[in-house]
């Protein structure tokens, strides 16, 4: 009797229990590869306009990766800070690769990127080697190629969908900008952040001085649509500021301009910046470097610094994202 339940019990295993465990296995398996469904395969080449020789090349597409994370960040920096811009990068051209099928760009129209800071700022290893010396060559190339290799493939996303906008840029001062206050789109992962982490930026609290006649000539140079009219004491100040405490907008003269119009017209490293009115001029001390949108190179390579990796780093400078 004992022996006949037992070969029931087998029985019910094999029929019952076998294929339970098989299921269960197949649905861990689905569960850990569930962004199967939305993940994008980066191709194996890319078209890049190289815009001194004035035509288009075909380019390894992680090799392009490679090129730009040695061009656009120091090889100096911390490996983690080195792969978050390697994802960045990655993204950024998978994101105009998928664009330019859909409309090609008045620029560039033979390719979707270019070589310059028009999309990213490209130059070839031997261009690379060249700039920065032989021994480079097998100390930051060697560390740039291991943090790009160590995410190959990796890209941004948010909510399931492909970064378009993962902008990045040198220093922020101490705080990045929402999207909207420096461009015209507004995007959910592009949100003003504290960015304490910078320490050894360059740009900081720099000081320049103009007369107000300099005033008056270099804005109207640059914005032939407005006049500035006689510019002094009483018809120069900031009106407004950001979220991330950059010049919304300011009166010069006659005429009002956004602070990312007064930063390109006088030639100053940031919109984060403070006048101070003198007898026959202003002085301007502005912190930080580029637009203040997204990820801080700086910052990224700060919290690197203090034992974060890459993933969190892009997490907390693209606001809800994740690598895949």
């Amino acid at each position: 009797m004992k022996g006949a339940i037992k070969m029931i019990v087998l029985v019910l295993l094999l029929f019952v229990g076998v294929p339970l465990v098989i299921g269960m296995s197949a649905w861990n398996a689905s569960r850990e590869d569930d962004t199967s469904d939305y993940k994008i395969r980066t191709p194996d080449k890319v078209k890049v306009w190289i815009s001194e020789e004035g035509k288009t090349k075909k380019i390894d597409f992680e090799e392009y990766v490679l090129c730009v994370v040695a061009s656009e960040m120091p090889s100096s920096f911390e490996e983690e800070a080195l792969k978050a811009q390697a994802v960045a990068v990655r993204t950024y051209a998978m994101s105009r690769i998928l664009k330019y099928e859909e409309t090609q760009n008045e620029t560039h129209k033979e390719a979707p990127l270019c070589d310059t800071v028009h999309c990213q700022v490209y130059k070839t290893t031997d261009e690379l080697v060249q700039a920065h010396g032989k021994d480079w060559k097998n100390s930051g190339l060697v560390k740039v190629k291991k943090a790009c290799a160590e995410t190959e493939g990796e890209l941004l996303y948010y909510n399931k969908k492909l970064v378009t906008q993962p902008l990045f840029f040198s220093s922020s001062g101490g705080q990045t900008e929402n999207s909207e206050d420096v461009f015209s789109g507004e995007y959910p992962y592009l949100v003003s952040v504290p960015s304490p982490y910078e320490d050894g930026a360059k740009h900081e609290n720099e000081k320049k001085t103009f007369s107000f006649k300099e005033v008056e000539n270099k804005m109207n140079s640059a914005f032939s649509d407005r006049e500035t009219g006689i510019v002094g004491k009483s018809n120069i100040k900031i009106l407004s500021r950001t979220a991330g405490g950059r010049v919304d907008r300011m009166q010069i003269g006659k005429s009002t301009y956004k602070g990312t119009e007064v930063r390109s017209g006088l030639g100053l490293s940031s919109a984060l910046f403070s006048v101070v009115i003198k007898e026959n001029g202003i002085e301007i001390t502005s912190s930080g470097y580029g637009h203040g949108v997204g990820l801080s190179q700086y910052g990224a390579n700060g919290m690197a610094k203090q034992g974060k990796n890459y993933k969190e780093i892009l997490s907390y400078y693209y606001t809800g994202t994740e690598v895949f």
